[in-house]
């Protein structure tokens, strides 16, 4: 990204305010018309809801007050491998058939509320269309992220060849529950500067470590640090949805860590670590030993030179404050974003109904084309009107500030925790650093990626840092796990969502199907003959099907999708 706003030739990007209305997610199936390559992985095939009679309340003069009971349909309504959306009167649940056998659980993904009876039921599990979280049909237990609840399970058996459900009332209305956790056995002064774990930062990485370690019957003190004033909060949101607040945005409340003795330092920022003395410090004097340390410190800008850098319109969208500050200087001003990368065309989207005008200024003439490709890159461009100048200079009511990040990591340059040439930390398949008991994962790490002969690789995706998260937990406690998992991206920008599944670092061709002008596509990405990534818009479930599939070890050729 260049330098400052007076580079020769930038490439300006003019979004037009009344290019296009604003759209809610498509709960629609968007059909492929061909033949899938993908049999064993089935989106669901009864798109029907039960019928008014197939639905009537049985008596409940029985049944304790808190739980409900209804006949939802006939045994031969569904086949293997279908599910359906039911209503039971006090809410709605996901009726799933597999091997015969009925089960039946919560029926939103309890990370953006996607219908899960849009997405793909697979050998016991069903994948969220969305985003890719997987939830165990039997147990309702979340196998695969993004989110951290998983679903509300209801009994159900059949009578006369009528399928009956029984559901808590109130686990119907919240669609989701936390695992069982276990609590600190320990009495522990919040003064006291020894921590068994000691987690730096408070992002998914962190915050599932946490979790997975009580969810995992841990009783020892844990303590999770943040530089952020804030309790955990959704950051891929800051940048689509600039006017929401810290509190609506957060993922766990002080009261729930509290409840699972999860203690959260804010505002504490980690100046070194003593890997002899096993001892983190920090800017303000503290020394805290721990056991075993988890460093989840994630990313931060790209440094800039450019003037004014003490000026109060220039923003890196970090927090919540950062965010609300952009959408209120903004209003009916002129605002420009440097860099296109996809949090930068967020933001750009986010203020096309508040400012005056939105310029967006990359070195490259098609954003996202190294992710994404060139053809695929130009489609999203259609989504504004572009006009390239040169030698223009902009003005700036606020400006936004999007040309990349580095790995926070300056803090262990001294530490003897290794670090690759970028500043990345080098870990093991199990998230372990060169040094015993420290553990480090998110979009600091770099780790060795199966799908890929082990190589190291860096995935900086909100997903992949809660699996990582889960694999530190879980080697920590001995139980000796590593990364498997399907890398998965959205990017959401005029009411369109783009999803991403895979590796597709090195790609050499790409196989579009659909209708790029449509902006309504599929996009296998392929290296040799094999497919490593897929990306699409508006045609749903595709890429939590190939998801399914890559998770499952097979490989796609590109004469399947041809």
């Amino acid at each position: 990204m260049g330098g400052c706003f007076s580079k020769p030739k930038p490439v300006e990007v003019k979004v037009e305010l009344s290019l296009l209305d604003k759209e809610k997610e498509v709960d629609g199936l968007s059909p492929n018309g061909k033949a899938s390559p993908f049999a064993e992985c089935r989106p669901n095939g009864a798109l029907a809801h039960g019928s008014d009679d197939d639905s009537t309340l049985l008596p409940l003069y029985h049944k304790p007050r808190d739980y409900v009971e209804a006949s939802v349909c006939h045994v031969k309504d569904l086949e293997n491998g279908q599910m359906r959306e039911v209503d039971l009167g006090s809410g709605r649940a996901l009726l799933i058939k597999e091997h015969g056998e009925f089960t039946a659980m919560g029926h939103k993904c309890p990370h953006y509320g996607a219908p899960l009876v849009k997405g793909v039921l697979s050998k016991g599990h069903v994948r969220c269309p969305w985003h890719g979280a997987c939830f165990n049909i039997a147990t309702g237990d979340i196998e695969d992220f993004p989110g951290l609840d998983s679903l509300p399970i209801f009994q159900v058996r059949v009578e006369k060849d009528k399928v009956i459900i029984r559901a808590n009332k109130q686990a119907l209305q919240s669609q989701k529950r936390s695992k069982p956790m276990a609590r600190c056995s320990a009495v522990i002064n919040s003064n006291t500067g020894f921590s068994h774990v000691l987690i730096i930062g408070s992002g998914p990485a962190g915050l599932v470590c946490a979790e997975t370690l009580r969810e995992e019957g841990f009783t020892d003190r844990i303590v999770m640090c943040t530089m952020d004033k804030h309790p955990p909060y959704d950051r891929p949101k800051l940048s689509k949805s600039l006017e929401s607040t810290a509190e609506q945005l957060r993922l766990r409340s002080m009261d729930f860590l509290q409840d699972h003795d999860i203690e959260l330092l804010k505002e504490k920022e980690v100046v070194a670590i003593d890997v002899k003395t096993q001892s983190v410090i920090f800017e303000d004097g503290l020394r805290m030993e721990y056991r075993k340390l988890f460093i989840a410190t994630g990313s931060k800008p790209k440094p800039m030179n450019y003037k004014g850098k003490d000026v109060r319109n220039v923003f890196h969208l970090r927090t919540p404050e950062d965010a609300n500050s952009i959408a209120w200087l903004a209003n009916n001003k002129n605002a420009v974003i440097v860099g296109t990368s996809f949090v930068g065309m967020e933001v750009a989207a986010a203020l096309t109904d508040k400012a005056h005008s939105v310029s967006v200024i990359g070195i490259e003439s098609v954003p996202f084309k190294k992710a994404l490709g060139e053809k695929v890159g130009k489609a999203i461009m259609k989504l504004k009107e572009v006009v390239l100048k040169s030698g223009k200079v902009l003005r700036a009511d606020v400006c936004v500030i999007g040309a990349g990040s580095v790995p926070a990591t300056g803090f262990l340059k001294q530490s003897g925790i290794h670090l690759d040439s970028k500043g990345f930390i080098t870990v093991n398949k199990n998230m372990q650093t060169n040094v015993d008991g420290v553990f480090a994962g998110g979009d600091v790490v770099m780790f060795p990626f199966q799908p890929r002969n082990n190589k190291k690789v860096n995935i900086p995706h909100w997903q992949m840092a809660h699996v990582h998260g889960k694999v530190a937990a879980l080697s920590m406690m001995g139980r000796a796990t590593e990364v498997k998992t399907v890398p998965y991206f959205w990017s959401a920008m005029f009411g369109k969502t783009i999803r991403y599944a895979g590796y597709g670092d090195g790609f050499d061709d790409v196989i579009i199907q659909g209708d790029l002008d449509e902006l309504r596509f599929v996009a296998f990405y392929t290296r040799s003959e094999e497919v490593v990534s897929v990306a699409s818009m508006n045609y749903d479930p595709i890429v939590s099907r190939v998801a399914e599939v890559l998770g499952s070890g097979k490989t796609i050729k590109k004469r399947d999708v041809e």
